[in-house]
């Protein structure tokens, strides 16, 4: 009895008509899109043509002109027709009779897009695959100040690239600042992601706190016990706005405080250092006194009154009068160069000998020598008186 009622009470009542699968295994991927072949357009030729045309800056007809070769051939095998005009400077493309892929021709649109906007053909390309999605961010009328923009463009690059290198990196996808645009190339997902960080660069958000957050993201995913869980507690909070005026003055009066209390502690007088550093102005809440207006001061010296043309006279008087001023100083500067600097004249022989019997005077070397002459002259004078 048991066992009859255990076998009637488990089937569910919504999944009664279920029955087993045996074709669906856990192996097979549900979410994989298969490539869309010739086989799979079971309508045939398409009934209408679609085109889409798009310009190009004057800078890139040179290179168009040497890779349409290269855009034609690879389009050719999707069957899309293209034509490059240089009068007008466009590119488009259209369906013909061998299209056979209904969303081919919005993938050709994003591809001359992508080479309008300095994208490599090599590159371009890879935007006929199904999986690459692209996404063209502006960002021109973000920013205002011109000097301001070109700051933050070069804040998504990074010093010698290495920012964009980063986000390149985490994101898998292919990043390219030109301009007022930024062109990405990469998989659904991640085109959100570089939308965020560009979008936050231009609004004065750092790429560095995106980055941090992908970084951790692709280090939890790796924990396969963390897929059910938040991410939050991991994730890093940051500022995401200023502080306010009254937020700022009672963090800056708390620091007061726990400095005081900290000197307090040390045995320091607070009171006596606020005193030496002196009383504050005593606070009035009447405004200052007004000043004097132009006009008024001109009443005061007498200008008001003066007539149109003694004032112009007198303008060009005071005009003249700094002029001359100037070129007086800049004669004298000029004529400093032609002043001959002092030179110091080698002294004579009379000027030298006097300095030597100076210096024996000083010395006392001067009477000595006196004395050897007078020795001298005694030794003539009896060598005379004897012979």
């Amino acid at each position: 009895m048991s066992e009859g009622e255990s076998s009637t009470a488990v089937v569910n009542k919504n999944k009664r008509y279920r029955k087993d699968k045996p074709w669906d295994t856990d192996d097979i991927d549900q979410w994989k899109v298969d490539q869309y072949t010739q086989d799979d357009n079971k309508g045939g030729t398409f009934l209408h043509e679609s085109s889409f045309a798009t310009l190009f800056p004057k800078y890139r007809e040179k290179y168009l002109r040497e890779a349409w070769s290269a855009v034609t051939k690879a389009l050719e095998g999707h069957g899309i027709a293209c034509t490059l005009d240089l009068i007008h400077g466009s590119m488009s493309v259209r369906t013909t009779r061998k299209t056979f892929d209904p969303y081919i021709v919005f993938k050709a649109r994003d591809m001359i897009k992508l080479l309008a906007r300095g994208v490599s053909i090599g590159q371009a390309v890879k935007i006929l695959d199904d999986a690459m999605a692209c996404d063209i961010i502006k960002i021109g009328n973000i920013v205002r100040n011109k000097e301001r923009f070109v700051k933050r463009r070069q804040r998504i690059i990074g010093p010698s690239g290495s920012t964009l290198k980063a986000i390149e990196l985490l994101t898998q996808c292919y990043v390219l600042v030109q301009g007022s645009t930024v062109s990405v190339m990469g998989p659904y997902k991640s085109l959100k992601e570089v939308r965020r960080i560009v979008l936050d660069c231009m609004k004065n958000i750092h790429p560095i706190y995106r980055i941090k957050e992908l970084m951790i993201k692709r280090e939890l995913a790796k924990d396969p016990k963390l897929a059910t869980e938040s991410w939050d507690r991991f994730l890093p909070n940051f500022r995401k706005k200023h502080l306010k005026t009254s937020e700022k003055t009672a963090r800056k009066n708390e620091a007061v405080e726990a400095k005081r209390e900290a000197q307090k502690s040390a045995g320091i007088n607070v009171e006596e250092k606020e005193k030496e550093k002196g009383k504050k102005k005593v606070y009035t809440p009447f405004p200052p006194p007004q000043q004097p207006r132009k006009v008024d001061l001109e009443m005061e010296t007498g200008e008001y009154f003066l007539k149109p043309r003694e004032r112009e006279a007198k303008e060009a008087a005071k005009r003249k009068e700094k002029q001359m001023e100037v070129s007086a100083k800049r004669q004298a500067e000029r004529a400093e160069a032609f002043v001959a600097p002092t030179e110091d004249a080698e002294p004579t022989v009379e000027e030298k000998l006097k300095k030597k019997r100076k210096n024996r005077d000083d010395t006392g070397e001067g009477d000595k020598a006196e004395k050897k002459k007078k020795k001298r002259k005694s030794k003539e004078v009896e060598a005379d008186s004897s012979s």
